[in-house]
């Protein structure tokens, strides 16, 4: 379901997903989620990375009939991903694009749905916090949080 941290190839160590932000060392959870806010996928990336760079992973083999994301996720190439499956693409455009595209407003409104599973996940100390070390231990912990979620 998810694969495990990048490998150096020079140092054969895993990456850690842990990058500098603005707060200091962070990683990011991508997720995805189902229409009733349940958990699908998780990938981690090091703090400084863009949203976008795990978005087709995120979306790849699903079924969906819209792909709602924020504005982090509008790149050219996430949009084609999207249309290929057929669903609709409901993504606000950066105010960078020079043919700004339209979307659905109203449904962008269950984006809510993500930020609330990631609020339900955050409620977990060790995933808000990330005491782990090693990135397949704390990944690991989120997949059990997200199956806690799928049972609650």
């Amino acid at each position: 379901m998810q694969q495990e941290p990048e490998k150096n190839l020079e140092t054969g160590t895993q990456e850690q997903e842990l990058g500098r932000s603005r707060g200091g060392f962070s990683t990011k959870l991508h997720a995805a989620c189902d229409g009733l806010g349940n958990p699908v996928r998780f990938f981690l990336t090091a703090g400084q990375r863009s949203d976008y760079i795990k978005a087709l992973d995120l979306i790849s083999g699903k079924k969906m009939s819209a792909l709602i994301a924020d504005k982090g996720y509008d790149a050219t190439y996430i949009i084609e991903a999207a249309s290929t499956v057929n669903a609709e693409v409901v993504i606000p455009p950066r105010s960078s694009r020079k043919n700004p595209r339209q979307y659905d407003e109203d449904i962008y409104k269950e984006r809510n749905l993500i930020e609330r599973m990631f609020n339900k996940l955050k409620h977990f100390r060790r995933v808000s916090t990330r005491y782990d070390k090693l990135a397949i231990a704390y990944l690991s912990f989120v997949y059990i949080a997200g199956i806690y979620l799928w049972l609650k």
